[in-house]
């Protein structure tokens, strides 16, 4: 099989970039760091991670420190890699920046092996589905009252049907008021679902479930912080809304923790912070141990083509923002996504928007 010969490392920034903001975090633009791979047949496979502007140094720092540690590996030795390096960077932790580095390496790794197979990704594990449901995010709080109807009511007109809103804003009244008037605006079939980022209490999030029962909440994401099991337990305890977390987790510690007080209903999953292909598979058949379903984390040009090899997948996550600087988007049709054909991830970025650091 063939080895890894060479490892660049870019940073590119969406066209679509401009400032947003969540219940904690004001976006300035929207940056991505890209690992391409080659092989010494030629074969060269990439993996991204969405960096918005956060730490520029040091995930990039990150990179280039596994970018040569993996040269002459062979490509199909991706569990290897994984804990080779673990071993290496146990000094300073095997979370955060590191994990991500190893990961979007991962990701380029199963890219490269699945082109050398001339195989998409989601052969490799068979497939238990054909398509995946999407749901439209953003309603991002920074967004004016138009703003918001406007994105939501584009992805209605596409077919989609769910959409996700930002909540936590300093005022609860705010709050209600966005979302009544998306349901106002699309009517009583749109699904809509809440995303508080962890900037609430359990008492707020407690009444803002309650009073937003009144416009058909499909699920609450994120309402407190992610390390609040019991808040979690008793938020589902009195309001019975669906609950969504696994985004900002780093193994499963978290997801067995909420299992345990019967106080999820969805995980969602991050390929790059939990550490790439191996984990995300492993943290999803737990949860279908479980009865969980599976709705990851914002990287549906991954998270689709594995949903398809997993028996709980409920949907993915969707954003446009690499869709004008790739050379293959994703087919997207009537709140369907369908994995690619292509071998390997099926797309690569357009290297007119990479800049190599």
């Amino acid at each position: 099989m063939a080895k890894i010969k060479q490892v660049h490392i870019y940073r590119a920034v969406s066209p679509l970039s401009k400032p947003i903001a969540d219940s904690t975090h004001q976006i300035p633009e929207i940056g991505f760091l890209v690992a391409e791979i080659e092989l010494d047949n030629g074969i060269t496979g990439q993996g991204y991670l969405l960096s918005f502007h956060y730490s520029p140094n040091a995930i990039a720092g990150a990179m280039r420190d596994i970018k040569n540690f993996v040269v002459g590996y062979n490509v199909e030795d991706t569990g290897k890699v994984i804990k080779d390096y673990e071993i290496e960077m146990e000094y300073f932790g095997i979370t955060g920046l590191q994990k991500w580095a190893l990961a979007t390496i991962n990701v380029a790794m199963w890219d490269a092996w699945a082109k050398t197979l001339d195989q998409p990704i989601w052969k490799l594990f068979g497939k238990t589905c054909d398509r995946v449901p999407v749901y439209g995010s953003g309603g991002w709080i920074s967004y004016s009252d138009e703003e918001l109807l406007e994105e939501v009511l584009a992805y209605q007109k596409r077919g989609f049907t769910s959409v996700k809103i930002k909540v936590g804003s300093p005022a609860m009244e705010r709050d209600l008021n966005r979302l009544r008037k998306v349901r106002e605006a699309a009517g009583p079939h749109l699904r809509i679902m809440m995303d508080a980022n962890q900037g609430m209490n359990v008492s707020n999030s407690i009444k803002l479930a309650t009073l937003a029962a009144q416009y058909d909440i499909h699920w609450f994401e994120e309402p407190v912080g992610h390390t609040d099991f019991d808040g979690y337990q008793l938020l589902r305890q009195k309001t019975g809304i669906a609950l969504a977390m696994g985004e900002r987790e780093y193994d499963v510690e978290a997801l067995k923790a909420l299992i345990a007080r019967n106080a999820l209903d969805l995980w969602q999953p991050d390929i790059i912070r939990l550490g790439g292909v191996e984990a995300w598979r492993a943290s999803a058949l737990l949860a279908n141990a479980y009865n969980l379903p599976v709705l990851p984390h914002y990287y549906k040009d991954y998270d689709v083509p594995l949903l398809c090899t997993v028996p709980n997948a409920y949907g993915s996550e969707s954003f446009d923002w690499i869709d004008n600087i790739i050379d293959n988007p994703m087919h997207i049709d009537n709140g369907f996504a369908y994995p690619r054909e292509e071998s390997g991830w099926g797309f690569s970025f357009k290297k007119e928007y990479l800049t190599e650091i």
